[in-house]
């Protein structure tokens, strides 16, 4: 089983010889399989009433659903340098790493080309969280070609990191803006510390690296968990934002794909550190509450979890596609490292047969994923539930993928 996991910068003569034929193909296949193919967007319609739901152990839903977006965008219209792009062809490539189907790789190499110069410059001020997540994909090109360029515009992220701005006590700031000063999101920390820990073994820079994102998990943890392990979705140590509580500086819902992020992050860091790395324990045990509270909020009905998660009880708020994927992986991967009780396997269990029914083929034989809340801000309860459920954005397509590559093969249908 593939699962999401760290690179590594150790190459053997056989896996230096794949990537050398893996360039050639690049030039190939970037010419001949990947002309432009129609594009489409992500909508708010779910499928056609000819639609099959997906059902586990039937079909590769991982290859469908890759095969599908890549039909339907080719790279130089999946869209600009951005998160939610990095974190769908992130997920493509753990389907990669198992099929080895080139095609795959050619493809986000192709859209990485776009932004990466020959000589490793790369347009982006790096002045937001949001804008490194997409930086994963350097480091994958790098372990995958060998190519400097990739190295160097990886390193613009790294030296970027230190000079960002931080609060008093260390967190990275969501944006060096003005308007997201003194603020830490949920979100931010799956779109820089994945990206560190990857960084720290590919290029030999683990000492600060995994340093750098226990220490900014357990910063964020503190001050956004609550005693029912849920993180509420921001914190302004400024408690000057509009939606942020004079007292504590916290947002007030528990947004659910804001605590999905963090969950995905924190395994992906407790993945890539060693038991004995400073900040650690308080680490896992932040993950450790977060997964008891996941375990209580999630819908009994579904196995899915709400886009508001502790208001499930109300009648407009809904369950979400895109962080039932990030806890359905989180609590999968949690339970198989041993960072949580092996019950939290049946946890996720559920979790996947509820994304599984989100998920079918449509006349057209492509795959459609619907239910996942389009990119979201810091907001009150009216503002969440009333975000727009579409079918095929990519947060959802991404988490689906990594979720899907930890649990495939795993859960039966009846």
């Amino acid at each position: 089983m593939i699962h999401v996991r760290p690179l590594r910068g150790h190459r053997t003569r056989a896996h230096m010889m794949r990537r050398a034929v893996v360039g050639l193909l690049a030039a190939a296949l970037s010419c001949l399989a990947l002309a432009a193919p129609s594009r489409a967007t992500a909508t708010a319609t779910a499928p056609g009433r000819d639609a099959r739901p997906a059902a586990a152990g039937t079909t590769d839903w991982s290859a469908a659903m890759v095969n599908s977006t890549m039909a339907r965008y080719s790279p130089s219209a999946i869209g600009g340098w951005s998160y939610p792009v990095g974190l769908y062809l992130f997920g493509q490539y753990q389907v990669y790493l198992r099929t080895h189907n080139s095609k795959y790789l050619t493809y986000i190499k192709s859209y990485v080309d776009r932004f990466v110069s020959s000589d490793g410059s790369i347009n982006q001020s790096f002045n937001s969280l949001d804008s490194m997540q997409a930086g994963r994909l350097l480091v994958i090109l790098h372990h995958e070609t060998g190519q400097e360029k990739y190295a160097v515009a990886a390193r613009k992220i790294r030296t970027r990191l230190d000079t960002y701005p931080r609060t008093t006590d260390g967190g990275f700031w969501h944006a060096d803006t003005s308007s997201r000063a003194h603020q830490l999101w949920a979100d931010g920390t799956y779109m820089v510390n994945p990206f560190l820990i990857e960084y720290g073994q590919e290029f030999g820079d683990e000492t600060y690296t995994r340093a750098e994102a226990v220490k900014q998990l357990d910063v964020y943890g503190s001050h956004l968990q609550q005693p029912n392990g849920i993180l509420k979705h921001a914190y302004d140590e400024s408690k000057t934002a509009t939606w942020s509580d004079p007292a504590t500086g916290l947002s007030p819902e528990y947004w659910c794909r804001a605590v999905g992020w963090y969950s995905m992050a924190a395994v992906n860091v407790l993945d890539g550190t060693p038991a004995t790395q400073p900040g650690r324990a308080q680490l896992l045990t932040i993950f450790q509450n977060l997964a008891a509270g996941l375990e209580q909020y999630q819908d009994p009905a579904t196995g899915r979890w709400f886009q508001v998660i502790d208001k499930g009880s109300r009648s407009d708020d809904w369950t979400e596609t895109s962080c039932s994927s990030m806890f359905t992986y989180a609590l999968s991967r949690g339970a198989q490292q041993g960072y949580l009780d092996s019950h939290y396997a049946a946890v996720a269990a559920k979790g996947y047969q509820g994304v599984l029914a989100r998920l079918s083929l449509g006349s057209d034989g492509r795959t459609n994923l619907t239910t996942i809340s389009v990119g979201t801000n810091v907001g009150d309860y009216a503002y969440y539930v009333a975000r727009t459920k579409a079918t095929n954005d990519f947060h959802g397509l991404g988490a689906f993928l990594i979720m899907n590559e930890q649990l495939r093969g795993t859960v039966t249908t009846p």
